[in-house]
């Protein structure tokens, strides 16, 4: 019998256009359905934009969750989800958005590629991810060792 290996990864969500809440609470069921069982997560916070001016806040959210996915197969589904959510890039910089996903950590692994790059290179600098991630650490004390690098 095959060993299914589960690996833990880190995700963040936002959400600037419609029913911002409704957008972060689909892509989190989405994400339970088609990638993995979730483990935590975070409140919903509001933002600003980060890297460009627009009118509209974010509703941010961090989860954790288990896949058996690859980090390149994670990152396809995650854009499989937020296109079928209706999100569309029209700029090639930061623009609003109905949903965003972002792989922040997939186990201890450090990967980094012109398509991926793991843990996310803003990470520390972006309060949206650090505040739910801080309430993720508090509600697990082991979790430290995940995010340790």
């Amino acid at each position: 019998m095959e060993k299914v290996v589960l690996n833990r990864t880190l995700i963040s969500l936002g959400s600037n256009l419609g029913n911002k809440a409704a957008n972060l609470q689909q892509a989190i069921l989405t994400i339970q359905n088609l990638i993995g069982n979730i483990e935590f997560t975070s409140s919903f916070y509001e933002s600003e934009p980060w890297g460009y001016d627009s009118e509209n806040q974010f509703l941010n959210a961090c989860i954790t969750c288990f896949t058996h996915l690859s980090p390149f197969e994670l990152l396809n589904q995650l854009k499989q989800i937020e296109n079928s959510m209706g999100r569309i890039k029209t700029v090639s910089g930061y623009e609003d958005r109905c949903i965003d996903l972002d792989i922040v950590f997939y186990n201890d692994e450090h990967i980094e590629t012109d398509e991926l790059t793991i843990p996310h290179p803003h990470f520390q600098n972006r309060e949206f991810v650090m505040i739910p991630l801080q309430e993720i650490i508090k509600k697990e004390d082991g979790f430290y060792s995940f995010i340790k690098s």
